[in-house]
């Protein structure tokens, strides 16, 4: 996945830019990055892995070699960035939370009319530079902007950082979010006069906002393009009427303090686990989510059924606050157990419901279950605050899945069915014989005494927005067309 913030203020925006960034850094664990400009300075950068270390540690002791009133920072799961820019549209700054499935293609389209591409990552391509080289065969910004929404298949949104201001660019059809906030804060100064700091930012995440006095003024819109500078916002080009944000931001990788068009992550899941809760009639001791996203499900699903909710398992967080990804894998296994610590004095003897967000591969949960039990858990039944995940989700890369034929369900199906593609589509409805044969093989398979998903259309209910309006592409294959259509504006 990955996440970006990117502030201008009329002060030094150093502190706002490493804090806002590190708010996103539960987007991915591979790099980072800051680049701040500066009108004597110029534009100063620095990317660090996060492979084996955090942001903060890596960032912390080189602020002071940052200066200027406007910045962007990344956490991103793919390519090296910022990249720093050159072009005929002026010296520019821009990072991307992108998943471009023709980069090659693309590239190769350029590499033919004579451009290059110099960066590099473990010998692949780098996005980002790619999507600045198509913005720089544009006559502005925007037209390049678009030239990279008509060419691409995947998704990107992007910040730019230019001698005048920030521009923010949503993603065609907006699977990914794009939040403004703008802080305006009086202070005394030492000779008793009032000094006002305005600043605008735009981040993945809200959640990034209320510690550094902004306040969220709106969600930039599908295809929207935006200018920010330290005391405005100017709209270069507005929203498209389509939009697909991606529905695995409320049940999985958003942050539960954040809203995305409005609508809180930690709302939607209790909702959505209420509704589970209303529906289920397992008879059970207890229930308990399993940390953190499966948290606010689990006390939905406790208010609509009527168990009682218990942390029967926690989250070690003093030293295990998120999951790195070891090369090796099993340390990889290792590390998502080390996290998880059962209390057995809950568990012993219980029936307990467990609610999580979702079943890739299913590995982790296999190996948690048998944990559950080896601490004394009579019956675990699990649910799932989200459909199976019967498609791979071509848009957005939420999962280091490299073919679909890492979910457990497309593993099943092929057992079944002799392929992997058969029959998709009655697979993917919870009303048909298919569906519950898969989804009892994976109880099966985890161990599990019973095991049920939420229904798309109560995770649909408890998000709030129409079925058209939200991508829902991994549980029934259902999207809009990667290219710009129509190109309709919002009126």
């Amino acid at each position: 996945m990955g996440g970006f913030f990117g502030t201008i203020s009329t002060r030094d925006c150093v502190n706002d830019l490493f804090y806002g960034t590190d708010y996103n850094s539960h987007l991915g664990t591979r790099r980072a990055g800051l680049v701040t400009f500066d009108p004597e300075k110029g534009f100063s950068r620095s990317i660090h892995s996060l492979e084996r270390d955090y942001f903060r540690s890596k960032f912390e002791d080189e602020l002071h070699e940052f200066k200027g009133n406007q910045g962007l920072g990344v956490i991103s799961d793919t390519d090296p960035q910022p990249i720093i820019i050159n072009s005929h549209l002026g010296r520019y700054a821009v990072v991307t939370v992108a998943k471009i499935n023709n980069l090659r293609e693309i590239a190769d389209e350029l590499l033919a009319q004579r451009m290059h591409l110099s960066e590099q990552s473990a010998n692949n391509l780098n996005q980002t530079e790619l999507v600045a080289l198509l913005i720089n065969m544009g006559s502005s910004f925007v037209d390049g902007i678009n030239l990279v929404y008509h060419k691409i298949r995947g998704s990107c949104s992007m910040l730019i950082l230019t001698e005048d201001g920030i521009i923010a660019a949503r993603d065609f059809l907006g699977r990914t979010p794009i939040v403004i906030g703008r802080k305006e804060v009086h202070r005394l100064s030492p000779i008793g006069t009032d000094d006002c700091v305005m600043a605008y930012a735009a981040s993945s995440e809200s959640t990034s906002f209320p510690n550094l006095d902004y306040k969220t003024v709106r969600d930039v819109g599908p295809g929207e393009i935006v200018r920010l500078r330290a005391t405005s916002m100017e709209v270069l080009q507005p929203a498209f009427k389509r939009c697909q944000i991606c529905s695995f931001l409320w049940v999985y990788y958003g942050f539960p303090a954040s809203c995305y068009e409005g609508i809180n992550a930690e709302d939607v899941r209790e909702r959505d686990g209420k509704l589970m809760g209303e529906r289920d009639n397992v008879e059970a001791d207890l229930v308990c989510g399993i940390p953190d996203s499966g948290v606010g499900m689990a006390m939905g699903y406790s208010e609509g059924s009527g168990i009682p909710y218990k942390r029967a398992v926690l989250k070690y967080t003093p030293t295990w606050p998120r999951s790195f990804t070891p090369s090796d894998q099993s340390r990889r296994r290792l590390v998502a157990k080390m996290k998880l610590i059962p209390n057995e004095a809950l568990l012993r003897g219980q029936r307990v419901v467990f609610c999580d967000d979702s079943i890739v591969r299913g590995t982790q949960l296999r190996d948690n279950v048998r944990e559950f039990v080896q601490n004394g858990a009579r019956e675990v039944h699990v649910r799932i605050s989200c459909p199976p995940l019967v498609y791979g989700c071509p848009f957005i890369g939420f999962t280091n899945s490299k073919t679909d034929m890492e979910l457990i369900s497309r593993q099943i199906i092929r057992d079944f069915e002799g392929d992997d593609h058969t029959h998709l589509d009655q697979y993917a409805k919870a009303d048909t014989p298919q569906y519950q044969h898969m989804v009892d093989e994976i109880a099966r398979r985890l161990g599990l005494t019973s095991l049920k998903f939420a229904r798309l259309e109560d995770l649909i209910n408890a998000i709030g927005l129409p079925k058209s309006h939200v991508c829902t592409h991994c549980f029934d294959g259902s999207s809009y067309d990667q290219q710009q259509g129509d190109g309709e504006f919002f009126g």
